[in-house]
């Protein structure tokens, strides 16, 4: 009896020490989105903090909609959506934000007003790594100029009164952060703090995604890993089972 339970002693010893060394499947990839945030104090004006509208989140909700935000003399516009997914059998996350019918009156004295149909960002993450976006459609950027529908990465737009530069715009800025992830702001303005002829401080981000990195669960349930992880504890179950086998016909013959 005592040969027995050291045999299964053995092998619930390497089943314990499999399970811990390799777990049912890696943490997946994480993914959100939003469709506008706010911090900004003008000049003359309390503050103004408002919380991203329409948030998302590959971990639920994962899809959200806002019928339109209306800060007057700030921001104005039309329905929000924003989504975010994970693919639970590779790890790869997709968000996406969406804002229709923008109107930002934020730097109307200074630029004349700046619209858009349609301001869009999204992110993907996949185990080749990330990619990421921004669409601009029907955009009106009053005296900044004009720019591509689809804008290069991290484009820049100053903003100056007599001279000064006072303010940016920054199109399909794309920040990599630290621990690998990458958030897409279709549209980030900047107030610039402390300079002659300031409006006042803080950042309006229109449509924002951000994605990843991507996770990679390895399941050791099912495929190949199950018969892997079966055939090890045979091969080490194996040498308790022989030693078990010998002194039992050690004993039988005495």
């Amino acid at each position: 009896m005592r040969v027995r339970m050291t045999a299964l002693a053995g092998v619930a010893a390497i089943a314990a020490l499999l399970a811990g060394a390799a777990p049912a499947s890696a943490a997946p990839g994480d993914a959100s989105a939003r469709g506008a945030k706010l911090d900004v104090t003008l000049l003359g004006s309390p503050a103004v903090h408002a919380e991203p509208f329409a948030a998302a989140n590959a971990n639920g909700p994962t899809q959200n909609t806002f019928l339109g935000v209306d800060l007057t003399g700030i921001l104005k516009t039309g329905v929000i959506n924003a989504s975010a997914s994970r693919d639970e059998r590779s790890g790869g996350v997709y968000s996406r934000a969406s804002t229709a019918d923008v109107r930002v009156d934020l730097l109307s004295k200074v630029t004349g007003r700046i619209t858009a149909e349609l301001v869009e960002a999204e992110c993907t993450a996949t185990q080749k790594g990330l990619a990421g976006k921004s669409k601009l459609v029907g955009v009106n950027l009053g005296k900044l100029g004009q720019v591509n529908a689809d804008p290069a990465p991290n484009t820049v737009l100053n903003v100056e009164l007599v001279g000064i530069k006072i303010a940016e715009v920054v199109l399909n800025e794309q920040v990599k952060s630290k621990d690998g992830s990458l958030t897409v702001n279709a549209v980030h303005i900047r107030l610039l703090q402390g300079v002659l002829g300031s409006i006042g401080t803080g950042d309006v981000v229109i449509s924002s995604a951000t994605c990843g990195p991507a996770g990679l669960p390895i399941p050791m349930a099912s495929g190949a890993g199950l018969w892997i992880g079966l055939g090890l504890l045979g091969v080490a179950a194996a040498p308790v089972a022989f030693v078990a086998l010998r002194r039992r016909a050690s004993l039988t013959a005495a």
